[in-house]
């Protein structure tokens, strides 16, 4: 009789155990991030010319998501310095967008008087939903999010970024 009830009780254990696990990796929900990355590519944002553009022509390259605003002098700072990057990751897979939290009118206006080599993409207000729904919880810009071709955000910088750590960052993808 114990021993029914010992070998009932592992037999338990081991069902416990298996049901858990495929509770928690099978049907665990997305994280945050990943939902974020999710919600980018399915969204079709407009150049500042008004032309739509959908973001998941971007999926399965390593992507640098950088949220901006030409009020924003760091944002500003930086694009040079990102354009240059953009010429030197092209042949790698790899690309940068530009997700202006800003009117089309500024951000077309911008994108003529610097030569950006990259895409800019209007999103207003909503950019900053989509930052926090990355981590930028304090809705500071710029704002920046490296993605793996797998979907997977592999870093977030808030605030002027440091080109050699990012060069650094994007060679270990």
């Amino acid at each position: 009789m114990k021993r029914n009830w010992l070998l009932f009780g592992v037999i338990a254990i081991v069902f416990a155990a298996v049901g858990a696990y495929f509770g928690e990796h099978r049907l665990a929900p997305e994280t945050p991030q990943a939902a974020a990355t999710a919600r980018l590519f399915a969204q079709t944002l407009p150049d500042a010319q008004g032309t739509s553009h959908p973001m998941s022509q971007w999926q399965g390259k390593t992507l640098v998501v950088n949220f901006w605003a030409t009020w924003c002098a760091p944002c500003v700072e930086e694009m040079p310095e990102l354009s240059a990057l953009q010429n030197d990751i092209a042949s790698r897979n790899a690309q940068i967008i530009g997700i202006g939290i800003d009117s089309a009118a500024n951000i077309m206006e911008f994108g003529a008087k610097y030569k950006i080599t990259y895409p800019l993409y209007v999103a207003g207000m909503s950019g900053t939903e989509l930052s926090r729904q990355f981590g930028n919880q304090a809705g500071g810009l710029p704002f920046t999010v490296l993605i793996a071709p797998d979907g997977r955000i592999k870093k977030t910088y808030l605030g002027r970024l440091k080109m050699e750590e990012l060069r650094k960052d994007l060679g270990s993808i």
